[in-house]
C-alpha cells in the first residue's frame, strides 16, 4: 500500500533494513529460535544500523532525531524474519534507553548509553512482577532510603532480555500506594544481592532470553534514582506508547508474512484438478487477510504522522494495539488453514507466528487493558 507520508530517506531506510533482515536474519532465524538464543554479534550488527538511536542525543551515541515512521519500518521489516523471539532478544533494550537518556545522571548516560545503543551491551526495563503485570499500581518491590543509598527488595518477572542485560531500569515503591508512589532506579547486573533465573519454557519467542529478577537487599547509590522520587512510572508512561507502536508495526509485518506465504502456497499447490488459488474459498480468505493488512497499515501511518507532529494519540495507539493483535490472530489462523499440515510443522514462519500471536495480545498491554485505556482516553 502506498504511504502518503513516504520520503526518500524513509524509503531508503526501510530498504536498508529489508536487505539486512533478508541476508543476516531470516536464513538463521529458525535455528536461533530452536537454540533459544541469538549470537551477540547480531546485537552489534543491528546497532550499526542506528535503530536504537532514535530520539537520543548524538552526544550519547544516538541519531539526534526521532522519526516514528522509520522506527515503525524497522519493527515491521525485522518481524518479517518470522521469529518474534529474535526481535525480542535484541530489542529488549529499546524501552529502557529513553528513561536512561531523560533521567539518569550524566555519568551514567556517558558510561552506558553509547554501548547500549551500539549493541555492545544491553539493558532491560523491569516493571512486571510475579504478583501482577498490567496492575502496575499494585507494584510490591520496595526501595528504602539508607543514607546516601537505596536498598531494593522484591522481584520482577517476564523481563525481556533479562538474562543477558548488563543493566536495568527498575520500578520500585518508595512512597504511597498507587502509581504516585513508584520511583525508577538504574541497577547494574553485577550489583551484590541481584540475581536472575531464566524463563525458558515459553509457548513462543524461544530465542528471547526472558527472566525473573531477584533483588535481595540490593544497594544502589542515591544518584541511581532516575527522575523524581515517587514519580518514576508517571514520567515514563509515554515510553509505553512507543513500545506499543513498535508492536503494532511488528504485528503488521507478521500479517504480511502470513499473506505472502499463503499466496505462494496457493499458487503452487493443486487440489481437485486446479491450483488452490483458483478455489473461491481460498481467494476470499486472501481478500480478507489483505483487507485487514490495509486497514492496520493505514491506521499505523496516521498514528506515526501524529506522533511526528508532536502529539501522541494515546487512545488511537491503544485501539491500534488490540485491533492489530486481533487482525494478526485472524491472519495467522487463515494462513494455517490455507497451507494446512505443512504449516503445522516446525521450522516455517507461519508456524512460529501462530504460536506468537498471544504474546503480542498480552505483552505491552493486554487487549483488555488497551480497550479500557482507550475508553478512558475518550473521557468516558
Amino acid at each position: 500500500m502506498k504511504n502518503p507520508f513516504e520520503t526518500e530517506e524513509r524509503r531508503a531506510f526501510r530498504e536498508t533494513v529489508r536487505r539486512f533482515v533478508a541476508a543476516e536474519v531470516t536464513p538463521y532465524a529458525a535455528a536461533w529460535d530452536e537454540a533459544g538464543e541469538v549470537p551477540w554479534e547480531l546485537h552489534q550488527k543491528v546497532g550499526a544500523l542506528g535503530v536504537w538511536g532514535f530520539g537520543i542525543s548524538e552526544k550519547y551515541g544516538g541519531l539526534g532525531f526521532r522519526d516514528t515512521f522509520m522506527s515503525a519500518a524497522f519493527s515491521e521489516e525485522f518481524a518479517k524474519c518470522g521469529a518474534g523471539g529474535v526481535g525480542a532478544a535484541i530489542g529488549g533494550r529499546s524501552i529502557s534507553i529513553g528513561p536512561i537518556e531523560r533521567f539518569a545522571s550524566e555519568d551514567i548516560k556517558m558510561k552506558w548509553l553509547p554501548d547500549i545503543i551500539a549493541g555492545r551491551k544491553s539493558s532491560s526495563l523491569a516493571i512486571t512482577e510475579p504478583s501482577g503485570g498490567s496492575d502496575v499500581a499494585s507494584l510490591q518491590t520496595t526501595a528504602k532510603r539508607d543514607g546516601n543509598h537505596w536498598v531494593i527488595n522484591g522481584s520482577k518477572t517476564f523481563i525481556t532480555g533479562g538474562m543477558k542485560a548488563s543493566a536495568y531500569v527498575v520500578g520500585a515503591r518508595t512512597g504511597e500506594k498507587g502509581l504516585k508512589g513508584i520511583s525508577l532506579f538504574f541497577v547494574e547486573a553485577d550489583t551484590p544481592g541481584f540475581s536472575r533465573t531464566a524463563l525458558d519454557k515459553k509457548m513462543g519467542w524461544w530465542a528471547s532470553d526472558t527472566a525473573t529478577l531477584h533483588f535481595d537487599n540490593v544497594r544502589v547509590s542515591a544518584e541511581n534514582m532516575l527522575g523524581e522520587e515517587n514519580r518514576g512510572f508517571l514520567s515514563i508512561m509515554n515510553n509505553f506508547n512507543y513500545e506499543r507502536l513498535g508492536m503494532v508495526a511488528g504485528m503488521l509485518g507478521m500479517m504480511k508474512v502470513c499473506l505472502e506465504e499463503s499466496i505462494a502456497w496457493a499458487q503452487q499447490r493443486e487440489t481437485f484438478g486446479k491450483k488452490l488459488i483458483e478455489h473461491q474459498v481460498i481467494r476470499h480468505k486472501i481478500a480478507d487477510m489483505s483487507a485487514r493488512i490495509d486497514q492496520i497499515e493505514c491506521y499505523l501511518n496516521w498514528i506515526c504522522w501524529r506522533a511526528n507532529e508532536g502529539e501522541m494519540p494515546v487512545a488511537e495507539v491503544s485501539k491500534a494495539k488490540f485491533s492489530t493483535s486481533k487482525a494478526l490472530e485472524f491472519c495467522a489462523s487463515e494462513a494455517m488453514q490455507i497451507i494446512g499440515g505443512a504449516a503445522y510443522l516446525r521450522g516455517n514462519r507461519v508456524e512460529r507466528i501462530y504460536r506468537e500471536v498471544k504474546v503480542n495480545a498480552i505483552g505491552g498491554g493486554s487487549e483488555e487493558i488497551m480497550r479500557d485505556l482507550a475508553v478512558r482516553q475518550m473521557g468516558l
